[in-house]
């Protein structure tokens, strides 16, 4: 019986908080200001971010608002959330680009659109790029997040800086990321705050 509370109590963590674990990235390569990342979607749309000023920017309209999502097909939270995301993006566009990085794991396009896209109704911007490690690196580094990461993780940006963001585990007020699936709810409504800004 101990056992069986020991296995729910795991498989639990895994669903409210995230998936998978890394190692820190302090010594892993970044990209440096200036550096220019040519982004290509798994279903072959491009666009480019510029790292300026220790953050990113999308080089066609650097005034738009980037949710950089860190997930991985595999991820029972980024699944249940895929769909919200996608109406989120939908509703937003003008404003807010999302674009998913997918983590942990190594798998084709074809794979991230029959398996997440399509079964999930996941059509915003996705990265499946060996470059995507070298990116969270980044991101990691920016923010000064020194635990293993899982997924899904996100960040929010605006004019290259990483913004403050609601923390729902520990209402810590200079949070700037989100971990575990988050209501759409709870980033339109910090999406509102960073326009104001």
């Amino acid at each position: 019986m101990k056992f069986l509370k020991v296995i729910v109590s795991l498989l639990l963590v895994l669903v409210f908080v995230g998936c998978g674990v890394e190692e820190g990235s302090a010594s892993k390569p970044v990209y440096k200001n200036g550096d220019k990342l040519e982004l290509t979607s798994v279903v072959g749309s491009k666009i480019t971010l510029l790292r300026k000023n220790g953050g990113f920017v999308l080089e066609s309209d650097e005034s738009k608002i980037l949710i950089l999502d860190i997930f991985g097909t595999f991820c029972k939270p980024c699944q249940e959330e895929a769909a919200n995301l996608m109406d989120f993006q939908l509703k937003n566009d003008k404003d807010v680009l999302l674009i998913g990085f997918t983590h942990l794991e190594s798998v084709t396009d074809q794979y991230v659109v029959d398996n997440f896209s399509s079964k999930f109704n996941a059509y915003y911007f996705i990265v499946n790029s060996p470059d995507n490690d070298k990116i969270v690196n980044t991101i990691l580094k920016d923010i000064g997040y020194e635990r293993a990461i899982q997924v899904p993780f996100k960040v929010v940006l605006k004019d290259s800086k990483y913004q403050k963001v609601t923390d729902i585990y520990e209402s810590n007020p200079n949070n700037k990321f989100y971990i575990g699936a988050i209501e759409t709810d709870v980033i339109k409504k910090d999406i509102e705050k960073i326009k104001t800004k």
